[in-house]
């Protein structure tokens, strides 16, 4: 049985709306600005700061220094055990934080590498939302951006996670081979709502139907 749903998604696509339409469809537990509040909790830190460094690396300079840092008090039993807010940081919480969700059943997850970090899970469904670039700009200028600033953002985001899923699961995003479905959110957000529940119905049929448990093509 289906209990978990991960949607990854491309900046300016319309991922984390779709998301929330389909969690409210289905009854479950979203895990979107959920988990960031959640991450900001246990790290004591504030919201924006994790929102700013999710799905990021950290610096390679600051990563240098941080490797050093840590020799530097290697063995010390002195030193503080600090909790770290920075991106490497936010991601070890983020990861504990994503299991435990998918533990508890009924959640829809929203990026954070959820799809990846749950890939061997058979009671998941992935998927991922994309759009053509010119789409992403319209919708994020529709939010009130200016033009330069959105075409920034549709770039420098999305660089930035694949960046995040290259260095942490080895693979380019998005690794299409992760997901069970990947939709263009061109089709619209109602359609793209349907199309998700229709497809985890499907799967979930699919299984049951299965003496395994898994499908043919698994």
């Amino acid at each position: 049985m289906i209990r978990v749903l991960t949607i990854e998604r491309e900046y300016g696509s319309g991922g984390a709306a779709i998301a929330q339409k389909v969690a409210a469809k289905l009854g479950w537990k979203l895990w979107d600005q959920l988990l960031t509040d959640e991450i900001a909790r246990w790290l004591e830190c504030d919201r924006r700061h994790v929102e700013r460094h999710e799905e990021q690396i950290d610096p390679f300079h600051y990563r240098l220094l941080k490797a050093f840092l840590h020799g530097s008090f290697e063995g010390n039993v002195n030193a503080p055990r600090m909790k770290i807010a920075d991106a490497e940081g936010i991601r070890k919480v983020a990861e504990q934080l994503i299991r435990k969700a998918a533990a508890e059943g009924n959640a829809v997850i929203v990026g954070r590498g959820s799809a990846y970090d749950l890939r061997d899970r058979p009671d998941t469904f992935h998927v991922f939302i994309y759009a053509p670039f010119e789409e992403k700009v319209r919708r994020l200028q529709s939010q009130r951006k200016s033009q330069e600033e959105a075409i920034e953002l549709a770039e420098s985001v999305d660089r930035d996670r694949a960046a995040f899923i290259k260095q942490h699961f080895g693979v380019n995003f998005p690794a299409r081979h992760f997901f069970h479905l990947m939709i263009n959110s061109t089709i619209g957000e109602e359609a793209a709502v349907q199309t998700i529940i229709k497809g985890l119905a499907v799967v979930q049929e699919s299984r049951a139907a299965s003496p395994s448990g898994l499908s043919k093509d698994q």
